[in-house]
């Protein structure tokens, strides 16, 4: 299955753009990342960490009662390549259904070309942002044992 359209959008802009544009638009996405919702606004602790990053990243999902997922991130400004990816998360996946982001696959970034824009320890934080958000989805949908 493939990433969401809205997602499948960005991986092939990235992909058809020149080698050093891709960064400048990563940078891009660190602007697009929205403020958290009030109620986890200087609540880190009702985030998830993901420890991988070099930078302090938190996250969140949320599903609606639509199965439509909704994520929110704390990243500091001061690291705009992760914080890029999470716009790029952000604008690619939020709304798409549980099963959509699920389907996305582990290394979509590498379809952008991001791996030869950034070094490979940031694209391991990368993946791990993925595969954090992943398991959040997962067990919000999974049925109650």
């Amino acid at each position: 299955m493939a990433s969401p359209p809205k997602l499948q959008r960005i991986v092939e802009l990235f992909a058809g753009a020149p080698k050093d544009l891709r960064l400048e638009a990563l940078l891009e996405y660190s602007r697009t990342v929205g403020p958290l919702p009030p109620d986890l606004q200087g609540h880190r602790d009702l985030m998830e960490q993901v420890p991988e990053c070099q930078t302090p990243f938190f996250l969140a999902t949320r599903i609606d009662d639509d199965d439509r997922v909704q994520l929110h991130f704390d990243v500091p400004a001061e690291a705009p390549t992760t914080r890029g990816f999470a716009g790029i998360l952000a604008e690619g996946l939020n709304g798409a259904t549980a099963e959509e982001v699920l389907a996305v696959p582990n290394d979509f970034y590498s379809q952008m070309g991001l791996d030869e824009a950034i070094s490979t320890l940031r694209l391991r934080g990368m993946g791990a942002i993925l595969g954090h958000l992943k398991r959040q989805v997962r067990e919000q949908t999974s049925p109650v044992h």
